[in-house]
């Protein structure tokens, strides 16, 4: 009987400091990644939560302009993968990597139209007699709008400029625009809702993403050991699947 009641005072003791009889606190990881990343990422996620059992991965997904904007006000993350490499360089100058950043894909722009191709638009050059919506010339899928201008002689006048690829796909899907350039990636994640017209103007402007720990993180060792899944043989398939190309 007082070996039972010292237990119990132990345990209420342990219940302030430790949760005495509760599970362990699950660690917890925050990753930022690239809007045009969701699909892979969905993947890498659950399979390391799988790899490494307690730990949760969450994902925020969005423009990778938006992404460092929400790094340099302070928010929480432990690792950050933008869709090119200029925005890693900025996060690396802003002070806000724990590491050197790792290349680990590439992925080039097409043109999103209505399933069918109903305009039957066949070049870049055709965009400039239809709707069309792009991505802001500060983001990633943006940034080489100017460099395929000149590659293609057009001059683009888009109806709208986003701050992500998913917002220009969504453009395009919900039938607001004629056209959207987006990465080759979502338009296969958007099967039927779309089709893709590529033009070869787009091997100009190839788009590499990085992969990189950020200084803030709360476990720089389990945020490597993301960073180095999403660069292994589990990333590379995922990735591959969802048509990303090889750095």
């Amino acid at each position: 009987m007082i070996a039972a009641l010292v237990r119990i005072a132990v345990c209420a003791l342990l219940v302030v400091t430790s949760g005495c009889g509760s599970p362990p606190r699950a660690d917890r990881l925050l990753i930022f990644a690239a809007a045009s990343l969701q699909t892979p990422f969905t993947e890498i996620g659950d399979r390391f939560t799988t790899a490494n059992p307690g730990t949760v991965v969450e994902l925020s997904f969005a423009g990778s302009a938006d992404l460092l904007s929400q790094l340099t006000q302070g928010a929480d993350a432990d690792v950050f993968a933008p869709a090119d490499t200029p925005t890693m360089n900025r996060a690396a100058g802003f002070g806000l990597l724990g590491d050197q950043p790792a290349a680990f894909a590439t992925n080039t722009l097409t043109i999103a139209v209505a399933p069918g191709n109903p305009l039957g638009l066949k070049s870049i050059r055709d965009l400039q007699n239809v709707s069309v919506v792009v991505c802001a010339v500060q983001v990633p899928c943006g940034s080489a709008l100017p460099r395929l201008e000149q590659e293609a002689g057009v001059d683009l006048r888009p109806v709208s400029e986003e701050s992500s690829v998913t917002d220009v796909l969504n453009k395009v899907t919900s039938g607001a625009t004629d056209a959207g350039l987006v990465y080759v990636t979502d338009a296969l994640a958007a099967g039927d809702s779309v089709t893709a017209v590529s033009f070869p103007e787009a091997a100009t402007a190839i788009n590499t993403y990085q992969i990189a720990t950020l200084k803030q993180s709360r476990d720089a060792s389990l945020a490597g050991a993301f960073v180095n899944f999403v660069t292994g043989p589990v990333g590379r398939s995922a990735l591959a699947a969802a048509g990303f190309g090889t750095p």
